[in-house]
């Protein structure tokens, strides 16, 4: 199974902000973030998980997604089918914000065997304090492109 502990920070909400994900696999250990100049912490809470998903190669491997974000798990596990359902529109009738990442997600899940799990955030759980460690890292770096770690030179494919 691989594992993804994602999270996604903004300082303003909106304002600049970064994603991050921890993804382990066996003895593998790869870290990944990125960053936006203006954006809001839901979009980068997506992209964390977005990202994470689009960096594995083989869709045989079941997947455990850990997300301190009850926006990302409640989302793509309930609301999203009302949404589609709804021409992408909320209960309210409005447009769903952030649609175009859903999208993109909704795609995404639909090739894995995904798993779903939420941890509540700043709890001391290792793997989520990393991943908020690698958001506040895109967010530091927003104006460059991902940024390697040591970790995510490593061969991550089975």
């Amino acid at each position: 199974m691989i594992k993804i502990y994602s999270d996604g920070c903004c300082k303003g909400n909106p304002g600049p902000g970064g994603w991050g994900a921890l993804l382990i696999y066996n003895q593998h250990v790869k870290e990944i973030y990125g960053g936006e100049d203006y954006t809001t912490n839901n979009r980068m809470e997506l992209l964390a998980v977005i990202e994470a998903l689009k960096t594995i190669k083989n869709q045989s491997i079941p997947i455990l997604v850990t997300t301190d974000s009850q926006y990302v798990k409640n989302g793509i596990q309930s609301w999203i089918h009302n949404w589609k359902r709804n021409g992408w529109k909320n209960s309210t009738g409005k447009p769903v914000k952030n649609d175009d990442l859903w999208k993109v997600l909704d795609t995404l899940v639909h090739q894995f065997s995904i798993k779903w799990n939420w941890v509540k955030g700043h709890t001391g759980v290792f793997e989520n304090e990393r991943a908020d460690q690698l958001a506040n890292l895109g967010c530091a770096n927003k104006f460059k492109e991902r940024v390697p770690s040591i970790e995510s030179l490593l061969n991550f494919e089975n």
